[in-house]
């Protein structure tokens, strides 16, 4: 077995996401969002999180964050379809982690939809949906916070309470922390990263 040295650090998930969503995910340029803005850059998280190694570090990270923060709660969800991958793989990771420490609890998750179906059941939510329930909220990036605000809404209307909301990268523009913040109503935001910590890395790697 090859040992690390003592002085070099293994690559966290998160070391190792931010290095996949620098690679694949960012592109400088002139760009629309959907928020109607113009920007420089565009990061297309869902190049990663749907890419197979990308949305294995996407769900361990995102694990990893709400435990060093120690939230509880009993799903992971978001508004599709950004948030999709996200929620799939945070919950396979928690499957995971309860397979090496069998007292861990699982992270079910659910999809909210932009609206309600008009036919069969007519439901919002997509599958794990309880009253009394504790979920994140997840979304990839966060500009105005539209998204993230909707899936909150969704999940309260539902029942179900806030235990945190997180996005992969946060833009830090458009008034998005503090929406999203007040919509929590003192849920806490947390932020994988910064649209700086993703172009930094972008620009580190094409020096």
């Amino acid at each position: 077995m090859t040992s690390v040295p003592a002085n070099l650090s293994v690559p966290s998930y998160k070391d190792k996401l931010l290095s996949l969503l620098a690679s694949i995910s960012f592109r400088l340029g002139q760009f629309t969002l959907a928020s109607g803005a113009k920007s420089d850059y565009y990061i297309d998280c869902r190049t990663t999180t749907l890419h197979a190694e990308g949305g294995r570090l996407t769900g361990h990270a995102v694990l990893e964050l709400l435990e060093e923060h120690s939230i509880e709660a009993d799903a992971v969800g978001g508004l599709t379809m950004g948030a999709d991958p996200i929620v799939c793989n945070v919950a396979t990771a928690s499957a995971w982690r309860a397979q090496q420490q069998p007292d861990a609890p699982l992270l079910h998750g659910f999809l909210v939809r932009k609206a309600e179906k008009t036919h069969g059941t007519g439901r919002r939510i997509e599958g794990f949906c309880r009253e009394g329930a504790r979920v994140v909220i997840v979304d990839d990036v966060c500009t105005t916070g539209g998204s993230t605000i909707n899936a909150i809404e969704a999940a309260r209307e539902a029942g179900m309470t806030i235990a945190a909301v997180v996005c992969l990268v946060e833009r830090q523009e458009a008034n998005g922390r503090p929406a999203v913040e007040a919509a929590a109503e003192g849920a806490p935001f947390f932020a994988l990263f910064t649209a700086n910590d993703v172009k930094a890395e972008h620009l580190r790697q094409s020096a």
